[in-house]
């Protein structure tokens, strides 16, 4: 059973508008920082990618998470596989892409907090 099988849809509401803000102040905070945001809220038939940002030469697919709490607390292995597999899809569709350096990063954004980047959060083959 998921998230959204068991919130009321006013909560539920409140929790993608708030998922969705936090998505754009991780795009600022990333734009501050010198990264290129070059895709936002990608979604394929394999998984979805909330930023794909390209900074020197590496290509970093970022899931933001609007909360505060360890990396591991967050992202299941079935999560990670899917933005795993979106990344390789992406990538496949983009060749131009694929000689830079792959990073799956975690960007967490809680209030009244400074966005925390965790670089390197999982690989491809965790």
């Amino acid at each position: 059973m998921s998230r959204r099988d068991v919130l009321p849809a006013a909560k539920r509401q409140d929790a993608e508008r708030y998922g969705r803000a936090a998505e754009a102040l991780a795009a600022i905070y990333l734009r501050l920082k010198g990264y290129r945001i070059i895709a936002r809220d990608l979604r394929t038939p394999v998984g979805e990618i909330d930023l794909i940002t390209v900074r020197g030469n590496v290509i970093a697919f970022i899931e933001v998470k609007a909360r505060s709490v360890d990396a591991d607390e967050v992202l299941s292995p079935t999560q990670r596989r899917r933005i795993v597999r979106a990344a390789e899809l992406f990538l496949a569709r983009r060749p131009a892409f694929a000689a830079l350096d792959v990073r799956f990063d975690l960007l967490l954004v809680g209030r009244r907090r400074w966005p925390k980047h965790l670089r390197a959060a999982f690989r491809a083959d965790d």
